[in-house]
């Protein structure tokens, strides 16, 4: 075999292996979908879900801390560090 002929073979192979990949990977997406419809559908039918359905997430923000909380959450910090440490050094003599 000739070098040229390794080279489209291997090349015929790869673009065979990404494409078998990509109609997977495609094929994949549809049927979650499809069973996410379907298992949302049946779960309103059983009363599981209420008929608006689930309102999508959000993101929960905590309130600002004030000063005197960042002092105290460093103070516990600056603790379990401490703690830590010491287990650690007495651990390793």
């Amino acid at each position: 075999m000739t070098t040229s002929n390794l080279m489209t073979e291997g090349l015929n192979l790869m673009l065979i292996g990404m494409g078998f990949v990509f109609i997977f990977l495609t094929l994949l997406v549809f049927v979650t979908s499809i069973m996410s419809r379907i298992i949302t559908s049946y779960e309103k039918n059983v009363g599981v879900l209420p008929e608006e359905g689930i309102s999508s997430p959000t993101a929960v923000i905590s309130p600002a801390m004030n000063q005197s909380q960042h002092a105290n959450d460093d103070k516990n910090l600056i603790t379990v560090l401490s703690a830590a440490v010491h287990k650690f050094r007495s651990r390793h003599k």
